[in-house]
């Protein structure tokens, strides 16, 4: 009699559903406002936000992120590159972290989601693990990354790919990396002792808006990153003659300007002409002496190319080269190519973590399609340590680098419902 009374009075108990891992969500309310607050660091009159690398507004901003981080149960850090390093201990100590985040600068008077979303989901992400009481096998590491629109230089000293000359290079605020790295808590005597060896991760995560409207304009939720373009440029200088406008016959110039349009037009069809989805870009011409009166005797202009294969670069940058040699030819000028240190490498993500990231959408039920990221990111730098992936969420009309960026609450909830699951999914995949 006892013994039913037990099982009566449990009975309730065991029938209560266990909650399915698909049901773990963020909370939307939550990691909206986040990122809204994180908005008032560099606000202005007009309501837009410049919060460059280095400036006061981004000190604060760190240290209001920081706050966040420790609040979630992270133990927090600056190593000697300025990067903000939050941990969590796994249930075994011998696996390697997985490690996930993104960056909180921006370009001058930009946007709040790029970089932005990214961050404030992994805190996110953090704080609802907490919530349900899970403890995940790996180690947990979330990074966000110092002057990241500056020279993605938090995860490229993490790399070992950060230059000793990039720290003489100065940003908007004045202050050049040096000084930068120092004024946030870092330390330029000690960038060797930052370098992440390779596999010492075992995997790395960012979430970021597309910047760009393939997902915006297909009304996809999540977009599945395949890589992260490598670019390169180059400076061009075309030399001519400088002449009187007036008195030399057409027919007789050597005008550097008519070549350099001829060769704007020539990069154009030649990006057009090979298969596949790499682009090619002048943005940038100035022509000397610049009087209305003279035929243009010297130009100075840009060219930049990037795609996923440095093969696809090398072959079209040595297809306009030779257009330029005909160019050349044909309007008695000279073309003179200058290559520039980007370091832009083509950095692919890994297959298997794409798979995780698509099966995390299906969980979700959120659609979901494969593109490639035309932009740099610290996920980039991140690849030379680790296998890594990117997942990308809609930016309305493709808007980025612009106070017009917008995301959505929900495309921001969606985009840290996948890092979660794709992230508990990793947690039970690697060794």
């Amino acid at each position: 009699m006892l013994r039913l009374f037990i099982i009566i009075l449990l009975a309730p108990l065991c029938i209560q559903p266990i909650k399915a891992q698909s049901q773990i969500l963020v909370n939307q309310d939550r990691l909206e406002s986040s990122l809204l607050e994180l908005a008032q660091f560099g606000i202005k009159e007009n309501g837009e936000t410049n919060r460059v690398a280095f400036s006061d507004a981004d000190i604060a901003a760190r240290d209001f992120v920081i706050k966040l981080m420790r609040e979630v149960g992270m133990d927090v850090s600056i190593d000697f590159a300025g990067n903000i390093v939050g941990t969590i201990a796994g249930k075994d100590p011998k696996k390697k972290p997985l490690a996930f985040g993104s960056h909180i600068d921006m370009v001058p008077d930009g946007g709040n989601y790029d970089g932005c979303v990214g961050s404030m989901a992994a805190i996110e992400v953090v704080r609802t693990l907490k919530e349900n009481g899970i403890t995940t096998s790996h180690p947990l590491e979330v990074l966000i990354f110092s002057n990241e629109e500056g020279g993605v230089m938090g995860s490229r000293a993490l790399a070992g790919a950060l230059k000793p000359q990039a720290l003489s290079v100065v940003n908007s605020t004045g202050f050049s990396m040096g000084q930068g790295i120092q004024r946030i808590g870092g330390d330029t005597t000690r960038l060797s002792e930052v370098v992440r060896p390779k596999e010492s991760l075992a995997a790395f995560l960012e979430l970021h808006i597309e910047q760009g409207g393939i997902l915006d304009r297909e009304n996809q939720d999540i977009g599945v990153v395949e890589g992260i373009v490598g670019l390169r440029w180059w400076d061009v200088r075309i030399k001519g003659m400088a002449n009187h406008a007036g008195t030399t016959p057409m027919n007789m110039r050597q005008d550097a300007l008519l070549a350099g349009a001829k060769f704007v037009q020539a990069v154009n069809e030649e990006a057009l002409k090979m298969e596949g989805k790499q682009v090619a870009t002048v943005g940038r011409i100035r022509a000397y002496p610049g009087a209305p009166n003279v035929i243009p005797g010297s130009v100075e202009l840009s060219l930049e190319i990037r795609d996923l294969s440095d093969d696809v670069i090398d072959t079209l940058y040595e297809n306009i080269r030779m257009r330029a040699k005909t160019i050349a030819a044909n309007s008695g000028t000279q073309f003179e190519f200058m290559p520039l240190d980007t370091t832009g490498k083509p950095a692919l993500t890994a297959t298997w973590i794409q798979e995780e990231i698509g099966k995390a959408s299906d969980l979700l039920g959120l659609s979901h399609r494969q593109l490639q990221s035309g932009a740099g990111h610290d996920a980039q730098d991140m690849a030379l340590i680790c296998p890594v992936g990117m997942i990308f969420v809609p930016s309305k009309g493709g808007i980025s680098h612009s106070p017009q960026e917008f995301t959505s609450a929900r495309e921001m909830a969606n985009g840290a419902n996948v890092l979660l699951h794709t992230l508990l999914q990793l947690d039970a995949l690697v060794e």
